[in-house]
């Protein structure tokens, strides 16, 4: 019997504590007692809901891994003390750790009652919704007068209060076994209580989960759409993207280049099949589902010196390549607006399709005999809800680019900065291992190559300007002081050229940018400088030793490196990395610069293994039932990855999974299932036990006296809403009252343009470099509201 003992206060010298180590040396025959302070605990706090403390996430653990908790509280002002009662919050504020725990409460005090009201008092807490232990009834163990209780080596002297002691603890003994024996597994459907019903399910709204909503709709199903992410914030990689969707002009070429990408590597021939026919027929899927009269092709309108240019295709010397073309909504990149697309067409569908936010799927529940997927539990406004799934469960929840142990485990890597969301934390992955689905292609992940090093839950930036800055008096080295890199070579989502095929250079924990005063002068002439706060950044010293020891590297290494690399300045010719000679130079005499570096993550590949129907399948190739998975939650891109794959995969087998899961299904006789429970039972209609969507929730903003709102739908989040009060021809002031852009460079740009609008008397101000889309976004909303004002 494993138990965790609660020290309830946060006081060095505790009788509480003393009566806890007192148990665990006396019961230590009965079970192992492992005592647990909470002064180390920060107060509760529902900010840090989305990422827990540590020393939180470590109790978590401690408490869900015991077989019970005993709890020793102290009383003050007739209570537990607040940081007893605010570890409780900690415990049952998300994960719900104390639901159907076994738990005893001791308490120890000075006054003759012995904690009798705190006792009650955590009674009540812990019997309170959302918490929901199994707390001993009776056996209520109070030591008053605690200043004399012990002896001098701690032991309890009185032998009436050890054997009454020994009665409650044995007592919860037995209590935790009754618990046990009555606490059988769920079996079956008719196991479950459920909480709502729908005929699909859905896990993640991002483009793959969108269009399985939205497609599961359209044939009839009620849909249940969640996302882990807070409203504003969904939408997953697509959101960030750069927009363009993968599409083909000939079925044969498309089919041939698709597999040269993926050699050596073999992947089921059916889903190429189906994979190339949905991308030949992209541009009629933008008209007939996406609402888009003329498709914007790149290879046809784009300027051939455009990046995306060099993307179309981004292996040209592969037969087959030329029958590659890139879609947009619109003309334009990195705006959201192929994501604004797919989010409107589920907003044009509420009727079919409720919506949680901020709602991690916990579990699949799934039938042991049948290995049938019944539905889900969800964490809904931090109450575990249990849904049944009458049809499928869409398992669209993306990759694990925020999930460094993942990373460690399947990539190799030390870390990886995401650039899109930092929602991706490898849930399904999770839940698909959970009902014994196989996985796949857990080795592959795109990238953009190298960006300035981040903290630990940041966004990483794309720096467009990579070879301007890495070029000239400017080289990259890795771990050991020695370049690893062609620096300058433009990457193919981040893959090199390597030994006749393309990979993702070896990660290094530390990589640096080092470069001399020369290449900073310049970089500040040509404006090339990839944030304001650039210098703030680097490493300085006056020559490469000692900079070299800053870098905690050997002392010579880097003047190895630089003589290396002058060499090869001299004689025209990289033999080292085949970079060209005219984007080298030597470096000039001192200072000398290190910027710290960072690999970056676009997205991983890896997740369950699906087949042409978007069924997840068990290791023996068998479909496990009512389950199913798109995008890049087990993505199709084997090896190497051709930009537009991605998106055009949400929608192609995102439309497959939802209609697959929506088709009403035999019903599957489940463990215990009665034989007369008939197939109208199973299957009716999920409409009256579906629960209220957060997407219909609407939030009213008043205005007073000279007061306008003004909104706007142009930024990489979902609406801007701003109240601007003008009065006397002039802007007084600019509220936001609603934004969901970027937490990094998009709110920059509402925290500076306001002022500036104000400052200058008008909505025409310059776009904050970086955030341009957030910038317009807003300029359009107060605009909105100037026009009101002045209309009047």
């Amino acid at each position: 019997m494993k138990l965790v003992a609660i020290v309830g206060n946060n006081n060095r010298r505790s009788y509480n504590r003393y009566l806890l180590q007192y148990m665990q040396q006396h019961f230590a025959s009965q079970a192992e007692i492992e005592l647990q302070e909470i002064g180390q605990l920060p107060l509760f706090n529902e900010d840090l809901l989305k990422d827990f403390p540590t020393t939180v996430k470590t109790l978590i653990a401690k408490v869900e891994a015991a077989d019970g908790l005993i709890i020793a509280t102290p009383e003050y002002d007739h209570s537990m003390p607040a940081a007893l009662k605010s570890m409780l919050e900690w415990l049952s504020a998300s994960y719900h750790t104390l639901r159907k725990k076994p738990i005893m409460i001791v308490g120890a005090s000075f006054g003759a009652q012995g904690t009798v009201r705190a006792q009650m008092d955590l009674r009540h807490v812990l019997d309170a919704p959302g918490v929901e232990a199994y707390v001993l009834p009776g056996n209520e163990f109070m030591l008053p007068h605690c200043q004399s209780a012990f002896n001098d080596r701690r032991q309890l002297k009185d032998p009436k209060t050890v054997a009454f002691l020994e009665t409650c603890f044995n007592n919860f003994l037995q209590y935790i076994e009754l618990l046990s024996n009555k606490r059988p597994a769920k079996n079956s459907l008719a196991d479950y209580n459920w909480d709502a019903t729908y005929d699909v399910v859905v896990l993640g709204f991002g483009g793959a989960g969108a269009t399985a909503a939205r497609f599961a709709a359209d044939a009839g199903a009620k849909v249940l759409l969640v996302d882990a992410a807070p409203e504003g914030h969904e939408g997953g990689n697509t959101r960030y993207a750069g927009q363009v969707i993968g599409s083909a002009t000939d079925f044969d070429q498309m089919k041939n280049y698709y597999q040269q990408l993926t050699y050596p590597l073999e992947l089921d021939e059916e889903i190429i099949d189906a994979y190339v026919e949905g991308m030949t027929k992209m541009p009629a899927y933008f008209k007939q589902y996406l609402n888009v009269k003329e498709p914007y092709s790149v290879k046809a309108h784009w300027q051939e010196t455009s990046m995306l240019h060099g993307m179309v295709p981004e292996y040209p010397e592969y037969s087959g390549s030329k029958a590659y073309d890139l879609l947009l909504v619109h003309q334009g990149t990195f705006d959201s607006a192929f994501w604004k697309n797919l989010r409107q067409q589920v907003l044009q569908r509420q009727k079919q399709i409720d919506v949680w936010f901020s709602s991690p799927a916990k579990h699949l529940l799934q039938d042991p005999v049948t290995q049938t997927i019944l539905g889900v539990e969800i964490e809904h406004q931090h109450v575990p809800l249990k849904v049944r799934a009458l049809n499928g469960v869409v398992l669209a929840t993306g990759g694990f680019e925020n999930n460094q142990q993942m990373i460690q485990d399947y990539l190799a890597a030390e870390s990886l900065v995401p650039l899109g969301t930092l929602y991706n934390k490898g849930a399904g992955i999770h839940l698909a291992q959970e009902v014994g689905a196989d996985l796949w292609h857990m080795h592959n992940y795109e990238s953009l190559g190298l960006t300035l090093k981040m903290p630990t839950g940041k966004r990483g930036r794309i720096l467009f300007a990579w070879t301007d800055l890495a070029s000239g008096s400017a080289f990259v080295i890795g771990d050991d002081g020695n370049r690893y890199f062609n620096e300058t070579e433009p990457n193919r989502h981040g893959h090199l050229a390597s030994h006749g095929t393309w990979r993702i250079p070896v990660h290094n924990v530390h990589p640096f940018l080092i470069f001399d005063q020369q290449k900073f002068t310049d970089l500040q002439a040509a404006k090339l400088l990839p944030v304001d706060n650039f210098a703030d950044l680097l490493i300085k010293a006056d020559n490469l030793e000692d900079l070299a020891q800053l870098l905690h590297l050997p002392t010579n290494s880097l003047v190895k490196t630089n003589q290396l690399f002058d060499h090869f300045v001299d004689q025209d010719c990289d033999d080292q990395f085949q970079r060209q000679p005219e984007t080298m130079k030597k470096l000039t005499a001192g200072p000398y610069y290190a910027l710290a570096l960072q690999q970056t993550m676009l997205n991983t590949q890896g997740g369950p293994r699906r087949n042409v129907r978007s069924e997840v399948l068990n290791p023996a190739g068998q479909p496990i039932p009512h389950l199913y998975s798109a995008g890049e939650l087990g993505g199709c891109s084997a090896n190497l990855y051709q930009g537009g794959n991605n998106l055009a995969e949400c929608l192609i087998f995102g439309k497959i999974a939802g209609e697959n899961a929506a088709r009403a299904k035999q019903p599957t006789m489940t463990a215990n299932q009665p034989a007369s429970e008939s197939s109208s039972q199973l299957n009716s209609s999920a409409t009256s036990f579906s629960l209220q969507s957060d997407i219909t929730k609407e939030t009213d903003f008043t205005t007073g006296k000279n007061q306008y709102l003004g909104r706007s739908n142009a930024g990489m989040g979902n609406e801007v809403i701003v109240r601007v009060t003008y009065s006397n021809q002039k802007i007084q002031n600019i509220e936001i009252l609603k934004q969901s852009e970027s937490g990094d460079i998009g709110l920059k740009a509402l925290r500076e343009l306001p002022q500036k609008m104000i400052a200058g008397n008008t909505a025409d101000v310059d776009a904050v470099s970086g955030a341009t889309v957030s910038s317009h976004a807003l300029i359009q909303a107060v605009k909105q509201a100037l026009a009101k004002a002045t209309a009047k």
